[in-house]
């Protein structure tokens, strides 16, 4: 069975947009990635670490643990051995209480996957490979989520380009989450559940290609 681990935020972690709600695991892209994956036989398994809140490699002044970077080489240490990683996150690093741009975001993405491929683990095991993924462009923050990303629409343009950079740099494979769906347009941040199902399936195609 092939092993593949999702590092993200709340917009895998599943929450519904507009509330404190999470989706069902069948509901969230992880889960219809794994459903698509195995349409045809059981043989993988996603097994998802996703934190709202997380940033790329920043902290939250308010919440603790919300730094990407710290503790990522032990995440791959624990469920090792792995058929890939797939990394999405920056949408949290546009936060209002942040100054970062996308380019600050794409050198958090950076680190991150230095530290995966140099995370400590068992002798013969393989470094995983890194299936970078876009999040979403934030659109007009609404409802109660509002102030915490204020501005963020702003901060976050250009980010496929400057993760593409990375990509291409780190020679990891690339997915833009905005060539499949939009952010919510609820909240204007996260994912609805048909936008989950949409993402998964895609992810499900892509990710079958490069594991073949």
């Amino acid at each position: 069975m092939k092993q593949i681990l999702v590092y993200s935020d709340s917009l895998t972690w599943g929450i519904i947009p507009s509330t404190r709600e999470r989706l069902e695991f069948d509901d969230r892209w992880p889960g219809v990635m794994e459903n698509r994956l195995n349409e045809q036989s059981t043989a993988y398994r996603v097994i998802e670490n996703c934190l709202n809140g997380r940033r790329t490699a920043w902290d939250d002044p308010y919440k603790p643990g919300r730094n990407g970077l710290q503790g990522v080489g032990q995440v791959i240490e624990m469920h090792s051995p792995l058929a890939l990683v797939i990394l999405m996150l920056g949408t949290n690093d546009f936060q209002s209480m942040h100054p970062h741009n996308a380019w600050h975001a794409a050198q958090g993405v950076r680190a991150l996957i230095s530290a995966i491929r140099e995370a400590p683990i068992e002798p013969g095991m393989p470094v995983p490979p890194v299936l970078l993924v876009t999040p979403p462009l934030i659109q007009t923050p609404k409802g109660p989520i509002a102030p915490k990303f204020a501005g963020g629409e702003v901060k976050c343009q250009g980010l496929a380009q400057e993760y593409e950079i990375i990509a291409r740099e780190l020679n990891c494979p690339l997915f833009d989450t905005s060539s499949v769906t939009p952010s919510s347009a609820v909240d204007g941040i996260h994912l609805d559940k048909d936008q989950h199902h949409l993402l998964g399936k895609a992810l499900g195609d892509t990710v079958r290609k490069l594991l073949a």
